[in-house]
């Protein structure tokens, strides 16, 4: 019997599956819950690779890949293909190529810093020759990035969602770390990235943590605000029941004392269900101890919603951004995907609310994770490859640096204001009037929500899920400028630190 491997390299984790290729059915999954490099996001790859070395970011990665695939219940001496996704970075950390280009943006950095672009296109190179504890010879099959942060995960959302095809104007964003989005209207193809930060998948919060059991992944209003929280199968169920108003707890669910912490999904329903109370006012929450508690402990405070502002600011700023590059109306658009974890799992309407999605959006899809499901496709059909190269060749022209934006820019500017300092829609508008930008319009109606995939990973195979929370990297070292204070290790939304009595 033949086997083959698909792999998602992600910001914040790897997932895969086992197939097999007579028959091309799912075996097992196993997924981490973190990524095995220092950091939240990607800023923080890129420098740990740059200052470190892209051999050792290299190695800690291709570590834990070994890890993730001895879960699969297959023997790995019977694997002959391997396909992977990701977003660039993560696939040139697997492959061992060069980052430098990825850190800078634009030709004059590059040669200001002697810096080499690398090719990313579609390619069949040795998964062995890697790294990958598989036989000599076995087939790896990468498909192409797009253009700098654009890689072949926007790549995998935009091609299985039904993006390309779709006649109407209509939009796709991975709601994650990076928050790649595109919009298509016409025949033209609009890219770019907001990286919206580690918020969006439950990091830099307090109790927060990934899409994984034990989380809280949002809140429904029944009258008062009800906890639903991750089973083992990745589905949620009920929790407890508050009124944050007034400060208790007014039942407990079936799940009562299973919350682990919050991710991402659930810090954007604490965020409309703070709007809806009327408890966050100028950058703070106005309860009494200035947080909203929730069941075992659970709870957000200011400095979260602030964060996942920040990350909500950054999305909408880059739809707005997209949508004015590409000369259209805010009612002209009527068509929204949502794909990764938290594009899954974040009640769709709730996340329109608060501006995750363009306001007059009416017709929404949440898909899931686009980039396993690719990979899986490639192990089916390697001929795909082929197919997918021509599209990235022919989307390329129109990508959207945010970056050196000045639309970008000013809109982010308003989303911040509004936000942290109270600034009203009137004043935002105002603003972005003078910038000889169109108004952002005020949400209507209720939209139609297509829930195409119930859980991020929709088939995990007769064996089943495996959770690796301990990927086994240890990296031991001091920091410059380390006070020994602590606070590093009592944030750490993973629990990955621990430091001595010398600060190491």
């Amino acid at each position: 019997m033949a086997y083959g491997i698909s792999l998602d390299i992600g910001t914040s984790g790897t997932r895969a599956h086992s197939v097999d290729l007579s028959d091309g059915k799912i075996i097992a999954t196993a997924v981490t819950t973190c990524h095995p490099m220092p950091g939240a996001n990607i800023m923080d790859h890129l420098t740990f690779c740059i200052k470190n070395g892209t051999g050792l970011a290299h190695d800690i990665l291709m570590d834990t890949v070994n890890k993730v695939i001895s879960k699969l219940e297959i023997d790995l001496k019977k694997v002959e293909r391997v396909a992977i996704c990701g977003n660039p970075i993560q696939l040139s950390l697997f492959q061992g190529i060069p980052v430098d280009d990825l850190a800078f943006a634009g030709e004059n950095a590059h040669k200001a810093h002697n810096i080499q672009k690398q090719k990313r296109d579609a390619g069949v190179f040795d998964a062995s020759a890697v790294g990958m504890n598989v036989p000599d010879g076995t087939e790896l099959y990468v498909p192409p990035a797009i253009r700098h942060e654009i890689g072949a995960d926007a790549l995998a959302m935009m091609y299985k969602s039904g993006f390309l095809e779709q006649k109407e104007n209509c939009l796709v964003t991975d709601y994650g770390t990076n928050a790649e989005m595109a919009l298509k209207v016409g025949d033209e193809i609009y890219t770019g990235s907001a990286a919206a930060g580690p918020a969006m998948e439950g990091q830099s919060i307090r109790c927060g943590m990934l899409a994984s059991p034990g989380a809280i992944s949002d809140l429904e209003y029944e009258f008062r605000w009800r906890c639903k929280i991750l089973d083992d199968q990745m589905m949620a169920g009920d929790g407890d029941q508050f009124d944050f108003g007034l400060e208790m707890c007014t039942d407990e669910g079936p799940m009562h004392g299973m919350a682990k912490g919050i991710t991402g999904t659930g810090v954007v329903a604490a965020v409309a269900a703070a709007l809806d109370s009327r408890l966050w006012r100028k950058g703070k929450l106005t309860t009494s101890d200035g947080r909203m508690k929730m069941q075992d402990g659970v709870y957000i405070d200011s400095h979260d919603i602030s964060e996942a502002c920040k990350a909500i600011g950054a999305m909408r700023a880059g739809h707005f951004t997209l949508i004015e590059h590409a000369g259209i109306k805010f009612e002209d658009l009527d068509i929204m995907y949502m794909a990764g974890a938290s594009g899954t799992y974040v009640d769709a309407v709730k996340a329109r609310e608060v501006g995750l999605l363009p306001p007059l959006c009416n017709t929404i899809y949440q898909i899931g994770n686009t980039s396993l499901s690719m990979a899986t496709d490639i192990l089916r059909n390697p001929e795909l490859l082929d197919e997918l190269q021509d599209i990235a060749n022919r989307i390329r022209s129109n990508h959207i640096m945010f970056a050196t934006d000045k639309v970008f820019e000013e809109i982010y500017i308003q989303e911040l204001s509004y936000w942290d300092e109270g600034m009203t829609l009137q004043m935002y508008n105002d603003h972005l009037k003078q910038a000889g930008i169109q108004p952002l319009p005020t949400v209507k109606g209720t939209p139609t929500v297509h829930r195409i995939a119930v859980r991020d990973i929709q088939d995990y195979g007769k064996h089943g899920l495996k959770i690796l929370d301990d990927i086994g990297t240890e990296l031991v070292g001091k920091f410059d400028g380390c006070t020994k204070c602590g606070k590093c290790v009592k944030e750490c939304p993973e629990h990955a630190l621990s430091m001595d009595d010398d600060g190491t």
